[in-house]
Order: structure tokens, then sequence, then C-alpha cells
């Protein structure tokens, strides 16, 4: 099995450099910075035991892949990237290839299912940083993240389960899930606070987590959507990770204020809190908080933003305006 990780970041970098430095046959696809350095000098990768130099493979394109017909595509593109390089894989690979999406959000699948036959979704908990042209940082050890993973929509098979296998080979815990999609739907609550960090650096501890999360809650009830319990989730994640310090790099903000703080084009924000505010749309559940948040957040990538440059109060006076506006 060879791993084609689409999307060296944050995730992708520290998945495909665990992969390979256990002995799997990975080629990364990257751009820009990023693209130049690991191709220059490998992806270098610190965690709380220390620091190492990743000789990957890297391309800038699935076109630059000699395809076998023995890949499997793990996609770690953000949501908002996720159609077009569909598109782009859809022009070069096999029809069959196997497509895993380690990514946020609940709609990755089925835009990956629009065009390949073999998908899977992965339920993602990997504390990790990509702040720097050919770096990425890993928090937990020795376990290095949760990939349970799972067929789509639903359902596990050989794949899946040997996916698992070389996830754990490599200090990533992973079990092969009939009802993966559940997990992912918890996990997209947990994200809501993305957006809350990101624009007041205060993820949590606020109270507009929870805010954010009863929304979401009474939109899946409506929708009549089940996601895996709080308590269930915390469970599994607890029974395998263990936070470290990384000397140098304290402990980042979410995936959202990362995506701030290297002042990307984009934010992941429409496909989290904006899937919460599509539910409530279609069925009539009043979603004040998360749209407030998707909007702020989208406001910040378009001004330049810094991360955590919005007073709380602003925030909660936003939210209040738009409470006001729906009443």
């Amino acid at each position: 099995m060879r791993f084609v990780v689409y999307g060296a970041g944050a995730i992708g970098g520290v998945v495909g450099a665990r992969l390979h430095q256990h002995g799997h046959d990975v080629t990364a696809i990257a751009r820009g910075d990023h693209l130049e350095a690991v191709a220059a000098h490998g992806l270098q990768i610190h965690d709380p035991t220390g620091s190492q130099r990743v000789p990957l493979d890297v391309v800038g394109h699935p076109a630059a892949i000699d395809w076998r017909g023995d890949e499997v595509v793990l996609l770690c593109v953000k949501s908002q990237h996720t159609a077009s390089v569909l598109h782009d894989l859809a022009a070069v690979a096999p029809d069959d290839v196997p497509v895993v999406c380690l990514q946020n959000g609940v709609n990755n699948e089925r835009e990956a299912l629009r065009r390949f036959p073999h998908v899977y979704g992965v339920m993602v908990a990997l504390m990790a940083a990509h702040l720097q042209p050919g770096v990425v940082t890993a928090y937990y050890s020795p376990v290095t993240g949760v990939l349970d993973i799972g067929r789509y929509p639903d359902g596990v098979d050989e794949t899946a389960r040997s996916i698992a296998a070389a996830f754990e080979e490599s200090t990533l815990a992973s079990q092969a899930r009939t009802d993966i999609m559940r997990w992912k739907w918890r996990k997209l609550i947990m994200n809501l606070s993305n957006a809350i960090g990101a624009a007041t650096g205060r993820q949590f501890g606020t109270g507009l987590w929870e805010r954010a999360a009863a929304e979401a809650d009474a939109c899946l009830a409506a929708a009549g959507i089940d996601a895996v319990p709080a308590a269930e989730d915390k469970a599994r994640r607890e029974s395998v990770l263990t936070l470290g310090e990384v000397p140098g790099a304290p402990h980042p903000g979410s995936s959202s204020w990362q995506s701030l703080a290297r002042h990307s084009p984009d934010i992941e924000t429409d496909h989290l809190n904006g899937e919460i505010v599509l539910l409530g749309r279609l069925h009539g559940v009043p979603t004040p908080v998360n749209t407030t948040l998707q909007r702020l957040a989208n406001e910040l990538v378009a001004s330049g933003g810094e991360p955590g440059s919005v007073p709380l109060e602003e925030l909660e006076r936003r939210i209040a305006a738009e409470e006001r506006a729906n009443t």
C-alpha cells in the first residue's frame, strides 16, 4: 500500500512523517514555500521527544505521481479546498483509488463520493501545528494521535482494516468503525470552538462554545442526525492520548487560529460553524452564535486580521444583535 498524502500541512505532514518513519511508502502533495522546503530539506517534525528530519517524497500536483494502482489517498486539505483537489485528483488517479478524508467537517466524504466509489472517513484527534514552511509539530506522545476510520457512509471493509493497521503501526491509534460519521459529527461540534479561539484568543472558558454546541444539538435533533455522545468521545481520546511539551513550541491554537496566524487567504469556518448554520436554515432552528462566528471568521481573513484580535465583548455584542435580528 502506497500512501499519497494530499495536503502535507499540520495533520497531513505529521501523519505522512509517522507513516514514513515506520516503513510505509509515502508521497506527499504540497504547495508553495512548504513544497520547496520539504523538497529541498525534508520535513522537520518536532514532538515531545525531540526533532527529526524526514526525507519525504513530495510533489506539487497529483499529475506528477506515477500512479501504480496500489495507492491510498489520504485527503488532508482544509474542507474549503476539497472540491478543487478532488477535481485534480480525478483527472489522473485510478477510478477505484480509495480516498480517505482526514478532515474536519462532515461534507468532504460526500464530495469525494461524487468522484470516487471507495471513500472513507477518519475522526482525527491529533494536536499539531504548521506555522512555517518545511516544519510541523506534534504534541501528543508516545501515541501521536487517534485516527479512527470507517467506510462512507457506513460500514467496514478490508481496506479500512488495512489502513487502520498501518496507522497503528505508526504511533497513530486507529480502530475500524462501522459508524464513523457519528464520530465525525461529534468532532464537528467540538470544532465549533475553533472560530471562538481564532477571533478572541480564548477557545474555551467563555461559555460561547457551550452556546454554539447547544445550537448544534438542536439542529442535529431537528435533522434526525445522530452523533456519538460527548462522554464516549472523551473516553476514546483520554484512553490513549497524553499531551506533552515541545521546547520552543507552545501548544498552538486551533487550525483556524493557525490559518489567521499564517495569513491564509481562506478559513474552514464555513464547513464547521457554517454546517450548523445550514442545518438551522433547513430545519427552522435559530443559530445566532454560529452565524456570527462564521461571518466574523471570514471578515478576519478578508481584512488580514490577527488571531485573538477581537475583544470578547465585541463578539458578545454581535451575537446579541444577531439574536435581536431573528426575533
